[in-house]
């Protein structure tokens, strides 16, 4: 069996900053994005999209992201803001917020997806750039283990919907949790499986 190749992503220029969002799906819980300035003169192995490494492996480079990056920031839209704006503009302004945290100033910035918020920063998209770029896919960890303690944090004060296991998405069982127990403050009302479930159960 040939040996597995190692992922190698692309670097960006100097003073790249790489952004990457978690949680436009589920439908509980805040939309966090994050922004990574690597440091060229800290390399950091093993950076790849977030949703393929395990959990332990996201937890260490997300402490390694955190010891060695240049500049990082996390920051989030709270479901009363996907709420109110929807759940696109709720996370074009986490991203504002992740970038604008950072503490210095990006020469560039790269935006995981399609589309990139309206700010001041020179900047482009990339599909699917938490696999091909090394910031994208720092901040796509950085979101992503952030926002899945947030949602273990949830599960401890709402444990019959199983927060812990599906981080808010719409699963079978937590949909059936729904219809049983109603919406606690953290699912998002704006979402039709929500609404339909407040339709016809009690408020939690």
């Amino acid at each position: 069996m040939m040996p597995r190749q190692p992922v190698v992503l692309h670097l960006g220029p100097l003073g790249l900053c790489g952004v990457d969002e978690a949680g436009r799906g589920p439908l509980a819980g805040p939309v966090v994005a994050a922004a990574v300035m690597l440091d060229p003169g800290q390399p950091i192995d093993g950076l790849r999209d977030s949703k393929k490494l395990g959990a332990a492996a996201r937890e260490r480079l997300a402490d390694a992201i955190r010891a060695r990056a240049a500049a990082w920031c996390v920051a989030e839209a709270s479901v009363a803001e996907i709420d109110q704006l929807n759940i696109l503009q709720a996370t074009l302004l986490a991203m504002q917020r992740a970038v604008a945290g950072l503490g210095r100033a990006p020469d560039d910035v790269w935006v995981d997806g399609n589309r990139c918020p309206n700010w001041a920063w020179r900047s482009q998209a990339v599909v699917k750039g938490d696999d091909k770029v090394a910031a994208i896919a720092a901040a796509s960890i950085l979101a992503k283990t952030v926002r899945d303690a947030f949602m273990c944090r949830l599960h401890d004060e709402y444990p019959a919907y199983g927060f812990d296991r599906h981080m808010g998405y719409g699963t079978a069982g937590h949909l059936a949790a729904l219809k049983a127990h109603g919406a606690c403050p953290q699912h998002r009302r704006s979402f039709s499986p929500v609404k339909h479930v407040l339709d016809q159960a009690p408020l939690f």
